[in-house]
């Protein structure tokens, strides 16, 4: 009931009759679903550490910047906050409850036309955004090179490891180094899309949630649950309806699901990184099986296409990532770190996710201004201040490669990344522009 006596405390005149378990990551924040007398639904997150605390202020900002006309053209419904209060120096945030839970992603893939439609018409309507909601809450923007840029230096970071597989580090840096595979508009990305951020209320897509990893850069990033799926054919038929609502049909981006291979199968190196970074072993290991698993299923089968040198016999699904945060696994960003803080259009009942009910809301979402109750008698508009192709099927590395003159092997010595790091000064271009 902790997660009760919290809400009562951040909404004023809030009576609690009720609490139920709410899926999220259990690893950054404790959430219940709290009911109160009047029949009202709150959701409570609270962060369990520093970081998962930035990633709830960075959603607040995100969320502020979600005016009354954004969110009348969005075709499905954002959070909003109602208020917050402070425990232990980190606040905990009440949000009004939305309409549709999490499914499985077996689940999501048995939706049919309509479901696979609403899916692609979220992923077109976010990379729509207004750049303006990301540059006001002064995220991350990056040109595609930045983009690139960031991935190699990441890259090398987890190289250090001594713990990625040769084989894939072989094949990320190739990937990487094909300039004409990059050559792609930067959008706003949601930066952490997947079936555990997706509403679903009778058959349709209807809410979109986690709102933490909000950028300017690839659009691919916001594909890359889908590419590790599993299914090609729930995915094939995602992404035809995404290019429809983006773009009238007309694919603007071939390579776009060759990157979003490379972001779910990088997303284990950047799992791993976080483990070793936070000193968790049985996170580290834990990685270190699925890389280990990957490894394997591209030596057998070739793995997914992610560069435009000819692939494999058949793709294979990567291993999804512990955690409901598929992006942040290697946690902030080295811009975010450094960073001080790190619904409906009237006319439109055909659309999912629209009822009257939504209605009695509108007033929240209207003026967008959370009630802020700061226990501590801080100024909440402060918190930015306070809240700290197999071996012998690809050509021989080109120079600086991670594995020049490198025996097949797992662990990558140490001299060799930091001579990397120095033929690689000109890459360390990754901040925000």
């Amino acid at each position: 009931m902790e997660l009760a006596a919290l809400a009562s405390a951040a909404i004023p005149d809030l009576s609690p009759t009720g609490v139920v378990g709410s899926p999220d990551d259990p690893r950054d924040f404790s959430a219940a679903v709290v009911l109160d007398r009047q029949g009202n639904r709150w959701r409570v997150r609270s962060p369990r550490h520093e970081e998962a605390a930035m990633r709830l202020e960075t959603e607040l900002q995100v969320l502020s910047g979600f005016t009354p006309a954004v969110r009348a053209a969005l075709p499905f419904r954002a959070p909003s906050v109602a208020g917050a209060v402070r425990l232990d120096g980190l606040r905990t945030f009440v949000y009004h409850d939305m309409p549709g839970r999490e499914l499985e992603l077996e689940e999501l893939t048995g939706l049919g036309a309509r479901g696979i439609d609403d899916i692609g018409r979220v992923i077109a309507a976010v990379h729509a955004l207004p750049a303006e909601v990301v540059e006001n809450a002064d995220l991350p923007v990056y040109t595609a090179d930045q983009f690139r840029q960031r991935r190699l230096n990441e890259l090398d970071q987890a190289a250090t490891t001594g713990r990625i597989p040769a084989l894939l580090l072989r094949r990320w840096e190739n990937a990487l180094e094909e300039m004409e595979l990059w050559d792609f508009t930067p959008v706003v990305a949601h930066g952490d899309l997947h079936e555990d951020n997706l509403l679903v209320d009778r058959g349709r897509v209807v809410g979109v949630t986690g709102w933490t990893d909000l950028h300017i850069g690839d659009p691919a990033d916001d594909f890359s649950w889908l590419a590790s799926s599993g299914d090609q054919e729930f995915t094939d038929a995602v992404v035809k309806a995404y290019w429809q609502h983006r773009a009238g049909g007309t694919v603007a981006d071939e390579h776009l699901m060759r990157r979003a291979a490379l972001a779910a199968e990088f997303a284990l190196a950047q799992w791993l990184v976080r483990g070793v970074a936070n000193d968790d072993e049985d996170m580290a290991a834990e990685a270190e099986a699925m890389l280990l698993e990957l490894r394997d299923d591209v030596e057998d089968h070739g793995g997914q296409p992610i560069s435009l040198a000819p692939s494999g016999p058949r793709p294979v699904a990567t291993p999804a990532v512990p955690g409901a945060s598929r992006s942040h696994a290697a946690g902030p960003t080295a811009e975010q770190a450094d960073e001080p803080g790190r619904d409906d259009e009237p006319g439109r009942d055909d659309e999912p996710g629209r009822d009257d009910a939504d209605d009695d809301d509108e007033h929240v979402d209207a003026d967008d201004d959370a009630v802020i109750t700061d226990h501590d008698t801080e100024d909440a508009a402060d918190h930015d201040t306070e809240v700290e192709t197999e071996p012998g099927d690809e050509a021989p590395p080109a120079s600086g490669s991670h594995l020049a003159g490198e025996q097949p092997t797992s662990t990558l010595d140490l001299d060799e990344v930091r001579q990397l790091r120095i033929d690689r000064g000109d890459r360390d271009t990754d901040s925000p522009a």
